[in-house]
């Protein structure tokens, strides 16, 4: 099959929508498919990508977000009577401005020949963000009659499918190709301290500053057992140092900067508590499986729907970051606990098998079928 991956954003970002395009088109490919990840401006060039729209920055669900400005319609008919896809599959939501018209382009061009499916990722944070949404899905009523199926990647995604698109979407969740995080190794330690690691934006949704509270509300003597390493780059990056400074935990915290993706699984490797509290707005939590698959010792989240999905229902990785005595709580308990965190390790090592992209990818394949029925 020829199969294009549709996004509005451009391909070069390192965001969780282009890590799901991104993983799922190599696999396609593996499997002996073309793929073209068709988008807005982008420089790579070691994979086919098509960048067809100019964008501006927004921020919107506590993300900086880049949205595409209007793109011509009689050039995108060209650009896909040239390619004759059989697949398109968009990133929902979409904008009018481009996706869609991908999408009505594409049904003038090959009427029914083409299967268009499409992907929720989206859980709202806030009401705004809701109403937004509840909006973008009348504007984009007709258009999404055009589809031929859904997936959503958690079941909070397809509730607000549901709720505020009036679409019925399949679950099937995000991947990683765990293979490529298996053989991250630990090196060795200077002494017995347990590392905590946090990798995300360092913006207010990511709970960066909520992690920093928790820690500080840990009795003295068990802080000093830690050895805190916080990954990501953001906006409250100076906030951030401030806190530390201000909590007296400069001499446990470490600022690590950005992670590539290449040094990832190693950084999760470290970690005996992977902690991500992320406070809302999560449709997924691939972060939490990438580190699930690099042999973290226990990763643990924020307990907002998307992230939930991934972690299940054990009450030991799952804190409310807003509770700051009860996040500690959590904390000093698997820091206490090593049996526990075995216990944890193991059920994770199996868990994690699910979102293995050969698992994943051959649901979404299925997808690709149903929708050509």
């Amino acid at each position: 099959m020829k199969i294009a991956m549709v996004l509005d954003d451009s391909i070069d970002r390192p965001d969780g929508v282009q890590q799901y395009v991104l993983t799922l088109g190599a696999y396609f490919e593996r499997q002996g498919h073309e793929v073209h990840y068709v988008c807005s401006d982008a420089t790579r060039d070691d994979i086919t990508v098509h960048s067809l729209a100019r964008n501006v920055g927004v921020t919107f669900n506590g993300n900086g977000l880049r949205i595409p400005l209007p793109t011509s319609r009689a050039a995108l008919r060209e650009f896909l009577e040239a390619q004759r896809y059989d697949v398109i599959h968009v990133q929902i939501p979409h904008s009018p401005l481009f996706a869609a018209r991908v999408v009505d382009e594409a049904r003038r061009v090959q009427a029914r020949t083409v299967r268009i499916v499409g992907t929720f990722h989206i859980l709202p944070a806030g009401t705004v963000s809701a109403a937004a949404t509840r909006l973008l899905g009348l504007l984009l009523r007709r258009n999404l009659l055009r589809f031929d199926a859904f997936c959503a990647v958690s079941a909070p995604a397809a509730e607000f499918a549901r709720r505020s698109f009036g679409i019925e979407a399949r679950v099937i969740p995000c991947s990683i190709d765990t293979s490529l995080f298996a053989d991250a190794q630990r090196t060795p330690r200077a002494d017995d301290r347990l590392v905590v690691a946090f990798l995300g934006r360092l913006v207010d949704r990511k709970g960066v500053l909520e992690l920093i509270a928790a820690l500080a509300a840990l009795p003295e003597p068990m802080r000093a057992r830690l050895d805190v390493h916080i990954g990501g780059k953001g906006p409250l990056r100076d906030r951030v140092a401030a806190a530390i400074e201000a909590a007296g935990l400069g001499d446990i915290v470490t600022l690590v900067g950005f992670v590539s993706e290449e040094d990832k699984p190693a950084f999760y490797a470290e970690a005996d508590i992977a902690v991500f509290p992320a406070t809302g707005g999560e449709s997924f939590g691939i972060v939490l499986i990438e580190a699930m698959a690099s042999g973290a010792g226990v990763v643990i989240g924020g307990d907002n729907p998307g992230y939930l999905s991934v972690l299940g229902d054990r009450s030991e990785v799952s804190v409310n970051p807003r509770d700051t005595a009860a996040f500690a709580a959590s904390l000093a308990r698997l820091i206490d606990d090593a049996a526990l965190r075995a216990t944890v390790h193991e059920e994770q090592a199996e868990r994690v098998e699910r979102f293995d992209v050969t698992v994943v990818g051959e649901q979404i394949l299925s997808l690709y079928g149903r929708a050509s029925a």
